[in-house]
């Protein structure tokens, strides 16, 4: 009898092989989108192109205080948790997926007793015992199985892009949130020294109001500027505590002090970031990567939904002990059956033939948010260069405005202890000095988070080893 079970199942499988070798995945294969790429970036001339490699471009930046910042915050970021934790979970899915494509194995147990035999009523009482394992096998024939392991294995991939994307967005958080709190430093500092030299010159004009020597207006706006300088100083004090909290929940942190560092003023400028050419952001950008694969697991769901409209072939094998006696169970020898079934649809109002709609339809949807992805790629990557380009020269301006500013400041002064000028020319160039710092560190602030928004839309690292080894060199002989 087992030489009987055995050719069964050689057929079986022989049968079953064929079905494997002669069928088909149905539903479209996946081909990557052809998108149209600019041949060079609107902002041209700045940096030069080359090859691109990831390095921790932050330190870039010599501060150990912002380095400190970003190990701390990629340890334990929250977001990063979630993001590691899904691709977790899509592994796990994947491999759930996976095992559908072969044979399971379960075990079937059952012990009775009674007088129905079927659906008929029997003479007499009888036990039955039975203990099997069962080989259940859905056929692959039409691809069903292998679309949905290809979406999976395409959803694994785009939650490890996913991850990159996070971690870059993060990265480029933290240094511009901690830009942002050293120029709001830097405008607190601003304000108090402004507020020392306007308590200075108050004194020396209350002293001559009291003399009698200037008018009492003169007091009264000696008395406003000193106010205003005052009054900034609680302003940036309240922006530094809501930006070191800020700061502080991206570190995975309660709200809390953050220490400073050097001042933005003392902040090293990047070199040059090589930009390379349009075509390689498609490569290093993971947000691209990600809507790709988002696009190729969506595919393989019209393959899945089409498949669905053909029939379900599965084999059944079962193999065990039976017996009406539980004390002879081991005893009677092997029971066996091996069964095929094909279900399929007939007729359900095309219910299946909406499936497969409603999937190219959200295949449709995926492939334009890819295309909106690599628009918006394309844009920030040019937002950044000209960000930088016009703040390098908005802040040269800035710069001789603040140096004239200065200057103006003091001879005003000057003019108005020799009584040739009235203190309303004092007033207004020393708000206008006032305000001219305030400019110049937020201009700053801008300009280096517009390195950080380049390194963002590029996807990665900024400089190849060659260069980054040069500009050391560099550094080092100019400091």
């Amino acid at each position: 009898m087992m030489v009987d079970i055995m050719k069964t199942c050689i057929a079986i499988a022989g049968l079953t092989c064929v079905f494997l070798i002669t069928g088909c995945a149905v539903g479209p294969d996946f081909e990557r989108p052809a998108v149209e790429l600019p041949e060079d970036y609107r902002t041209t001339g700045l940096m030069p192109a080359d090859s691109l490699v990831n390095y921790n471009w932050w330190e870039l930046f010599r501060d150990p205080v912002l380095d400190t910042l970003v190990t701390t915050a990629l340890r334990e970021n929250k977001d990063v948790g979630i993001a590691v934790s899904r691709i977790e979970e899509a592994r796990a899915f994947y491999g759930f997926t996976k095992a559908d494509i072969y044979p399971g194995l379960n075990y079937e147990g059952m012990a009775s007793r009674g007088n129905m035999l079927g659906a008929t009523k029997a003479e007499s009482e009888f036990n039955n015992f039975y203990i099997a394992p069962v080989l259940g096998w859905e056929i692959d024939f039409w691809g069903k199985l292998r679309r949905s392991n290809e979406a999976a294995k395409a959803e694994l991939i785009a939650s490890e892009y996913a991850l990159r994307t996070v971690q870059i967005g993060l990265i480029s958080e933290v240094a511009g949130t901690y830009f942002l709190l050293l120029d709001y430093h830097e405008r607190l500092e601003v304000s108090k020294h402004t507020l020392e030299s306007r308590l200075e010159s108050l004194d020396i004009i209350e002293k001559r109001f009291f003399m009698g020597i200037i008018p009492e207006i003169d007091l009264n706006q000696a008395q406003i500027q000193k106010e205003i300088a005052e009054a900034a100083i609680p302003v940036h004090e309240r922006l530094i505590a809501k930006t070191e909290n800020t700061l502080s929940v991206l570190l995975g942190r309660l709200p809390g002090e953050i220490s400073s560092g050097i001042g933005i003023s003392w902040e090293t400028v990047p070199p040059d970031i090589p930009v390379g050419l349009p075509s390689t952001l498609l490569e290093r950008r993971p947000d691209i990567a990600q809507a790709e694969y988002r696009l190729k697991a969506q595919n393989a769901r019209i393959g899945v939904a089409t498949a669905s409209m053909f029939p379900s072939i599965s084999l059944t094998g079962i193999l065990g002990l039976t017996s009406d006696d539980l004390s002879t169970l081991t005893a009677e020898g092997a029971a066996w059956s091996i069964s095929g079934s094909v279900v399929g649809p007939l007729f359900n109002f095309n219910k299946h033939r909406r499936a497969v709609d409603v999937e190219e339809e959200r295949t449709r949807q995926a492939l334009l948010n890819y295309e909106k992805t690599v628009l918006l790629a394309f844009r920030e990557v040019e937002d950044a260069l000209n960000e930088i380009r016009t703040y390098k020269e908005q802040i040269s301006a800035v710069r001789r405005k603040f140096d004239a500013a200065k200057n103006a400041a003091m001879l005003s002064k000057a003019r108005y202890d020799k009584g040739v000028a009235s203190y309303l020319e004092v007033l207004e160039t020393e708000r206008t000095l006032f305000s001219v710092e305030l400019e110049l560190s937020e201009l700053k602030q801008f300009y280096h988070k517009a390195y950080v928004k380049l390194y963002k839309a590029l996807g990665g690292g900024w400089l190849s080893r060659d260069e980054m080894d040069a500009w050391e060199a560099s550094s080092r002989s100019h400091p």
